[in-house]
């Protein structure tokens, strides 16, 4: 199935790319063909201004009387989805999302192909998965997968996005997803020569010879796109919070941030469309530091308030050449290439605004084939994530659903409850009942004793079922005879057990499938009673996991005698102690 997904990833993402060319070519060149066309030509002119506006207005119309999940860049969608939706998507976005993309972007919008791909992909994923019938986590595999074979399908990245999926969108890093995942990506990376053009897609490898303070400069790359990464999401949310506020429908925010798009573009022609021809200039291109300067401005100024008004379009390539601008700046004042520590600041801004220094780092080197740049990346990427997490609660992706009311975590931890085997946190002690006593005496024992509820035991010391207060009441208004015993009451109720190496999400497992809040704790080889897991003892196990976070203190070898004493018996005397 992934393999499959991966496949029409792929086809998807080369249509979509035809699809930005045509749009551009048709709005800017007057021409009908699908052979890409740079936007450094475009003259002056009021087009230049009325076209990312009637841009703008398509998109609004689209989205209101087609689809409002098309407006954004796609993989806060894509999360939602995941975590919210089932991983079900419609057919309706995986037409929608690509379609109002091409126009955003062919008309001058200052975003990338990548997050529409990864959403479409998803989506493609997720329809095809809809065809079986497939679990919610199987969903979400196969809707990964294809965003994942998206995103390798226009950069040539499996690695790293591979490693996206598993940092933003799987939630998870288990077998299970991770291996169709891959085969989508390497589906793609393999198709990929067929429909795109082979080999990295920023051709680069101008490593300098770094003194002994070298990996520290790269570190103050990565400083430098970490406070710039969180300045801009700050803004951007100012910006959507402004848009909000405004007293005309969401329907017509596009073209206002397609007006604002255009009045850049006269000042900066190179500031719209997708922007790959930028960055393979700061890698490759000696520059004026007037040109970079204003296209770093006008880019940040024009893509920020365009992707808060709600239009469709990608994070990854503005990312790209803000992060790229502001490293080849600093790297004037660095040895070497200003292209290398540009390379540097476009894995760090992607890193640090996405929260996921792993991708941005191996990212940059499939784009470029440099692998000697890894040290220094991930000194880049790992402080810029380090910045940003120090600087805001949620990252640019998580914010607009945390805005939407919803809580996302993505840090990896491992479940306590697995690491916790049931003897571990096991009552061994147990007061229990014998299945052969009167009902009265029974009655009369739970009454004077301390529990709710008491296991009751064969004559093999095997737990029947449990006897409880409230059935004792019942049976007591119910009235009782003389010669009833207390396991031909027991007989038949439902009893969830557990064993003592089995660990603890296990038994929770069974708690919850059963609806009982305690199970027996049994020898797996002749079934009888060894101890009782009840909820409270589930919490200790939070308990403990909460103290090793929390905890500090500093350790010295110290010498404690212990004191044990017997354990104290039930006044009741029908109630006995097991352990």
């Amino acid at each position: 199935m992934a393999v499959t997904i991966g496949a029409a990833a792929t086809l998807a993402a080369a249509v979509l790319l035809r699809l930005i060319a045509l749009v551009t070519n048709v709005s800017w060149f007057g021409l009908l063909d699908t052979v890409p066309h740079s936007l450094v030509g475009v003259s002056p002119s009021p087009w230049v201004v009325l076209i990312p506006v009637l841009g703008g207005l398509v998109i609004g119309l689209m989205a209101r009387y087609g689809s409002e999940k098309i407006r954004g860049h796609g993989i806060p969608e894509a999360i939602e989805a995941i975590l919210l939706g089932a991983s079900r998507m419609s057919a309706k976005v995986a037409v929608l999302k690509p379609v109002s993309s091409a126009i955003s972007i062919g008309t001058g919008g200052p975003f990338g192909a990548e997050g529409p791909i990864i959403m479409t992909g998803g989506a493609l994923g997720s329809l095809f998965a809809q065809l079986f019938h497939l679990s919610d986590a199987e969903r979400k595999t196969l809707l990964v997968a294809g965003a994942s074979a998206g995103m390798t399908a226009i950069f040539g990245t499996p690695v790293a996005a591979v490693l996206l999926a598993v940092e933003l969108l799987l939630f998870e890093w288990r077998p299970r997803s991770f291996v169709p995942v891959t085969a989508a990506a390497l589906t793609a990376v393999a198709l990929r020569p067929l429909l795109f053009e082979a080999g990295p897609l920023f051709p680069f490898a101008a490593h300098p010879a770094l003194p002994g303070w070298g990996l520290l400069a790269c570190a103050g790359i990565g400083l430098a796109a970490g406070l710039l990464s969180g300045l801009l999401t700050m803004l951007l949310y100012r910006l959507e919070d402004g848009f909000e506020r405004l007293p005309i429908h969401w329907m017509w925010w596009p073209a206002l941030g397609g007006l604002f798009v255009g009045l850049g573009g006269l000042i900066e022609p190179r500031a719209l469309g997708v922007g790959y021809d930028v960055i393979a200039d700061l890698l490759n291109t000696d520059l004026a530091v007037r040109a970079v300067l204003l296209i770093l401005a006008v880019k940040a100024a024009i893509w920020l308030v365009a992707l808060a008004s709600g239009t469709s379009g990608g994070v990854l390539a503005p990312l790209l050449i803000l992060g790229g601008a502001m490293g080849w700046l600093v790297g004037h004042l660095l040895p070497g290439a200003p292209g290398f520590w540009a390379l540097l600041g476009m894995a760090a801004m992607l890193g640090g605004t996405m929260r996921a220094p792993l991708t941005g780092a191996l990212f940059a080197v499939e784009l470029t084939g440099d692998v000697r740049a890894l040290v220094p990346l991930l000194a880049a990427t790992v402080t810029a994530y380090a910045v940003t997490v120090l600087l805001l609660k949620r990252s640019i992706l998580t914010e607009k659903l945390a805005r939407r009311g919803q809580h996302v975590t993505r840090e990896y931890a491992v479940d306590p409850y697995i690491l916790t085997r049931v003897k571990d946190v096991m009552v061994r002690a147990v007061d229990t009942l014998d299945g052969g006593l009167p009902l009265d005496e029974a009655i009369a024992a739970m009454e004077a004793g301390r529990h709710r509820a008491y296991p009751v035991l064969d004559a093999e010391h095997r737990p029947l079922g449990f006897a409880t207060r409230a059935l004792g009441l019942h049976w007591t208004l119910n009235g009782t005879s003389g010669r009833d015993r207390l396991a031909a009451r027991i007989a038949g109720t439902a009893l969830a057990v557990v064993h003592p190496d089995d660990v603890v999400a296990h038994a929770l497992d069974v708690m919850s499938a059963t609806g009982q809040g305690r199970v027996v704790v049994t020898d797996p080889e002749c079934g009888a009673l060894v101890g009782l897991l009840t909820c409270r003892d589930l919490l200790q196990v939070r308990a403990t996991a909460l103290r090793a976070e929390t905890d500090r203190r500093a350790y010295r070898a110290t010498l404690r005698l212990r004191r044990t004493t017997a354990p104290a018996r039930s006044p009741a005397d029908s109630i006995h102690r097991s352990g």
